[in-house]
């Protein structure tokens, strides 16, 4: 009985912590990165306190929104990466994944990429510049993961593969956030360019024997 409902209290917990990254994920939609802790709290009907007891400061409750976005944004590169194309469509297709996620939700992307410091949301604790680095090494090692997986790259691939996967992730972070702030060509446009700048060497690169193909 005691298990019972120390399960059904977890389960309880779970459901509530969903409903409180959905009532922030509306801010965020709304806000961008001037979210407040403040404005998450009201929407989601408590009081700061409440919602710091869930996720203990912004620096948390930033995080387990990454997480969210994140895991969203990976299984769609992944499905892009794995879709049964040839090479050069599934590299603009993952490619297009990505800049399709941060247009669709340019305010998520900026809160998550580009935060606001505390002296514009009013919140305290929240360390600008530290948290947006671990999202792109989590893409990158997952990246790297696939590459080597799928790519021969000859006696050093497992060390090409970490290494392509942190470069990639570096051109379309950087290639993205330009071309959101600016939209000086057409996202297809964009793909095309930073396929053509990828394709070289996975041009010539064969499958690694026994593993899925790339």
């Amino acid at each position: 009985m005691e298990t019972s409902q120390r399960d059904g209290q977890q389960r309880s917990a779970d459901q509530r912590r969903r409903e409180l990254l959905e009532a922030a994920d509306r801010v965020v939609l709304r806000d961008g990165p001037g979210a407040s802790m403040n404005a998450i709290a009201a929407e989601a009907g408590i009081t700061k306190p409440i919602l710091y007891r869930h996720f203990g400061d912004k620096g948390g409750l930033y995080r387990a929104l990454a997480v969210r976005h994140t895991d969203a944004l990976l299984d769609g590169l992944r499905a892009a990466l794995d879709a049964p194309a040839e090479r050069r469509q599934r590299v603009e297709a993952t490619l297009d994944t990505y800049l399709v996620a941060i247009e669709a939700r340019p305010q998520v992307y900026r809160f998550l990429m580009h935060p606001a410091d505390d002296t514009q949301t009013g919140d305290q604790g929240f360390d600008v510049g530290r948290h947006s680095a671990p999202l792109l090494r989590r893409l990158g090692e997952e990246l790297a993961q696939v590459i080597a997986e799928r790519v021969d790259l000859g006696p050093e691939n497992d060390e090409a593969a970490r290494v392509w996967g942190h470069g990639i992730v570096g051109m379309m972070h950087a290639a993205g956030d330009w071309w959101l702030r600016e939209r000086p060509v057409s996202r297809a446009t964009l793909v095309r360019h930073l396929a053509d700048l990828l394709w070289g060497r996975l041009a010539e690169a064969g499958d690694r024997p026994g593993g899925p193909a790339f």
